[in-house]
């Protein structure tokens, strides 16, 4: 494990880096106000002094948290020709991230999430989107942009950030990796249910536990870690993933690799919110691996930033510097 000084050393290598982000993007919309009291017109609560916040979501979200671990995220993903297209262009330039890979396609909208929020208590979701596969045209310019990219040399580290609202499709999902593979950058995937299986030969394949269940039309007990651990082993090598690692929420984290399984246990914290912990853990898992991490090492600190953003209401990234103090901690008291 790392000394302090070595742990100082590792995120100022996360610096250097340079992080491709394929996947779905949306706004996040809140509306937060107060609950006082319930409508007389059905059994429901009302929410007043209302005010609303924006914020870049999905795939996007991932690029907040490269990017507040201070390496540079490019994002490659597809949004309507539309108000709300025009928004999310808007809130990245707000956020100093590089447009570059994003394409405007006037047969899709812009996927919108709007959370309804009193105090730390979210009262509902609603959400607008499109999810059918992008078009041939789309889909193609993904695949040159990104091959562009990698044969060119400026590019780390890969995620798929996959939502299942229809950007990734199977056909760049097989084309990335290809090329990926051939020019020896790391592929890591957060999945969905559609793709589950269309995945194969990434360097860090990392669903959820009720995505794993899903994705394998399964039925495995989420406290029976000798039964989740075999399922892991089996799809790694039945889709040749290197790694495999499972999130499992108040039961912590798992991995494995050829070798053997770790489980690691979740950090114990006031839990505000638990959207966007699967962002911040592919983000720190990303990082780590790129700068040549263990197993077990990736899945501490990636555990520690899924267990810190679930502090803050909404969806927020990691804060390196708290991270960076509570991996100490964690060293110290493993040691």
């Amino acid at each position: 494990m790392f000394e302090n000084t070595d742990i100082d050393k590792l995120f100022k290598k996360f610096r250097k880096q340079k992080v491709l982000i394929i996947g779905d993007v949306m706004i996040d919309t809140y509306l937060w106000g107060r609950v006082d009291r319930i409508s007389p017109e059905a059994p429901v609560p009302v929410l007043s002094n209302i005010h609303t916040e924006k914020r870049l979501g999905g795939a996007a979200n991932v690029a907040l948290n490269i990017k507040a671990m201070g390496a540079v995220p490019i994002l490659c993903s597809v949004i309507g020709d539309d108000e709300r297209g025009k928004e999310f262009i808007e809130l990245m330039n707000c956020q100093n991230l590089t447009d570059i890979g994003i394409i405007i396609d006037s047969k899709r909208i812009t996927t919108q999430k709007t959370r309804v929020i009193s105090g730390n208590q979210h009262l509902l979701r609603l959400d607008e989107e499109q999810d059918d596969y992008i078009n041939p045209e789309p889909e193609k310019r993904i695949i040159d942009i990104v091959e562009n990219m990698l044969t060119e040399g400026k590019i780390d580290s890969i995620i798929f950030q996959d939502y299942d609202k229809g950007v990734i499709t199977p056909k760049i999902i097989a084309e990335v990796v290809k090329v990926a593979n051939k020019q020896k950058v790391p592929v890591l995937v957060d999945p969905k249910k559609r793709n589950f299986l269309a995945y194969e030969k990434v360097s860090l394949f990392k669903p959820n536990f009720k995505e794993l269940n899903q994705g394998l039309k399964a039925e495995i007990d989420k406290h029976d870690l000798e039964s989740i651990a075999s399922a892991m082993e089996n799809l790694r090598k039945s889709r040749n993933h290197k790694m495999v690692m499972v999130t499992l929420s108040e039961l912590g984290i798992m991995i494995n690799d050829k070798n053997s399984y770790h489980h690691l246990s979740a950090e114990i914290r006031d839990i505000a919110d638990v959207s966007g912990a699967g962002d911040s853990v592919i983000s720190l898992a990303c990082l780590c691996l790129a700068a040549g991490l263990s197993p077990v090492e990736i899945a501490a600190l990636s555990n520690l930033a899924g267990g810190q953003v679930c502090e803050r209401a909404g969806v927020v990234p990691v804060d390196r510097l708290q991270l960076m103090e509570e991996f100490k901690a964690f060293i110290l008291e493993k040691d």
